[in-house]
């Protein structure tokens, strides 16, 4: 998420109560979690095994748990004790919760042709473009952007909240949902079947690229980019800030977990499961998914375990 304007490092570290070290003259941007981080921004660590990650990362700002770390030229650290409630603080400072009691919020910018039909919902700053359709019962939340001849069936959710949870065993409540400041963008000439989930970026953009059809019942995570002219079946379920390029066809209730790629034009068959990343263009099966030629002719193997085990036997 980047702020209206840029702010002092100082004032930041004023606003959350921590302790400024390092360039006291820096200027920042925004707020972005380390997946998603760039140059200008403040991120945040509060645990010893991701500090040297964070310290290097592209980030200028760092709000951290420990004021003894060596900081590299040019960034800051804002020294706190609690590093993700500074996160939850400056979220909830420049992108504070606004409820909108109408079905279509007057800061909704709507295009000519545009039809949005009874029952729909349409968040604060939403923008949809021109000749796009959405269906009953649609609900588009906060600052997602569509674009033009999109068509949403009924009953799907975009700009849903990360499934995205600091998790720390000394407080009563273990999981604490980390506040979603992003938003979700549709490209032009997508397609979204009925039941349908995307959820909004952390800090950042979960993108659909233009051209791609999603069939019913699809999952797409927090911060995933899913390319152009993608085909995803039924029950399909897509982990967060995970890379879908070009072209790729995923078809029944195949799973993706989070943080990898899945190069172009791959096709992974029904049922699979992808725990790492794959090369494009080529056709995958099982799980871990594998080449589809190698998976058959494992499982032809696996049938023959009997009988070859009943020779050994005899």
């Amino acid at each position: 998420m980047k702020f209206p304007a840029p702010v002092a490092a100082s004032w930041l570290a004023n606003l959350i109560g921590a302790t400024l070290k390092g360039n006291n003259t820096l200027q920042v941007q925004g707020i972005n979690e380390i997946h998603k981080v760039s140059s200008g921004d403040v991120v945040f660590v509060d645990h010893p095994k991701y500090y040297d990650t964070c310290l290097k990362s592209a980030g200028d700002c760092i709000i951290i748990n420990n004021g003894d770390v060596v900081i590299p030229d040019g960034k800051a650290i804002l020294i706190c004790d609690q590093p993700f409630e500074a996160y939850l603080k400056i979220v909830d400072h420049f992108k504070p919760f606004q409820p909108s009691m109408q079905m279509v919020a007057e800061s909704a910018v709507i295009g000519e042709g545009t039809i949005v039909m009874p029952g729909a919902y349409i968040g604060n700053r939403v923008v949809i473009g021109k000749n796009s359709v959405i269906h009953p019962q649609v609900t588009i939340l906060d600052d997602c952007i569509i674009g033009d001849e999109v068509v949403i069936q009924a009953g799907t959710v975009i700009g849903s909240d990360a499934f995205y949870y600091n998790t720390k065993k000394d407080r009563p409540n273990w999981y604490k949902r980390m506040k979603s400041c992003g938003h979700v963008v549709i490209e032009d000439r997508v397609e979204i079947g009925a039941g349908c989930t995307i959820d909004r970026g952390v800090t950042d953009v979960t993108r659909i690229g233009a051209g791609t059809v999603l069939d019913n019942m699809v999952h797409i995570g927090h911060d995933t980019t899913i390319g152009k002219n993608c085909l995803f079946a039924a029950q399909v379920g897509i982990a967060g800030a995970t890379t879908i390029e070009d072209g790729v066809v995923l078809w029944g209730q195949v799973g993706v977990s989070k943080t990898l790629t899945i190069g172009k034009n791959a096709v992974v068959l029904a049922q699979s499961g992808v725990p790492s990343s794959l090369e494009g263009n080529k056709t995958y099966f099982g799980y871990p998914a594998e080449e589809a030629g190698i998976k058959r002719r494992e499982l032809v193997w696996v049938k023959r375990i009997p009988e070859i085990w009943k020779k050994v036997m005899d």
